[in-house]
């Protein structure tokens, strides 16, 4: 009985590493995909994101599943838990995918309002921060888990420079605040990815500690 769950868990976990690797190929996808202006690759991460939902639902499924037949206790409970969490972490992160790639779509013929550099170096940054957090999950790595989320400034840091750069333009060219406002939503979303992985680094330690900190989240997410 207890190999049996063990060979659940092992492919729940497996189910929740083919989900980050579908956000984190979304998330460098949506901004290179901005960059270029390429709006038929856009409109594919748009529509894939149906494939990262039905994957998340997949796993609550199953978790569901587990909970109810195993009746697991103390640390396989925390576990279980934490991987619904985790999965609707990752969903949320393909949400903030697909409304760059939605910001693309909507620019139609629009140029952008300057070449981008900062945020391909933030979505750089976030998909680097997620996959070792992911890591970490997996592996029940506190020591990393710890770790990871002080790098978030970095992001912040990379946020904050081009909120006030596009500033700048819009003072210089008012007519340009709704191109200023394509490139702040997308900053935005991978600023926020930053936090997500921070609300993954914890649920490890969770995991691990059985003490849980609730994460700092604001509701102003500028997903479109």
């Amino acid at each position: 009985m207890r190999k049996t769950f063990e060979y659940e868990i092992q492919k729940l976990k497996d189910e929740i590493l083919s989900l980050g690797s579908m956000v984190e190929k979304a998330l460098l996808d949506s901004i290179d995909s901005l960059k270029n202006r390429d709006i038929p690759r856009s409109q594919e991460i748009y529509d894939n994101d149906e494939k990262i939902n039905k994957k998340r639902f997949k796993i609550e499924r199953a978790v569901m599943i587990a909970i109810a037949t195993q009746q697991p206790m103390a640390h396989d409970l925390r576990l279980l838990a934490s991987l619904l969490d985790v999965a609707g972490e990752l969903e949320r992160m393909g949400d903030y995918a697909k409304g760059i790639a939605k910001i693309n779509i909507l620019m139609g013929e629009q140029k952008l309002l300057k070449p981008l550099i900062d945020l391909p170096r933030m979505a750089e940054k976030s998909v680097d921060m997620l996959h070792r957090a992911i890591t970490a999950f997996i592996n029940e790595d506190v020591k990393a888990a710890e770790e990871i989320p002080l790098e978030d400034d970095t992001i912040d840091e990379l946020y904050t420079q081009i909120y006030r750069e596009l500033i700048t333009y819009v003072i210089e060219e008012p007519s340009a605040i709704e191109r200023s406002n394509w490139l702040l939503w997308a900053a935005h979303n991978l600023e926020r990815v930053g936090d997500r992985v921070t609300n993954i680094c914890e649920r490890t330690i969770f995991i691990a500690t059985g003490e849980m900190e609730e994460a700092s989240i604001s509701d102003d997410e500028m997903t479109i």
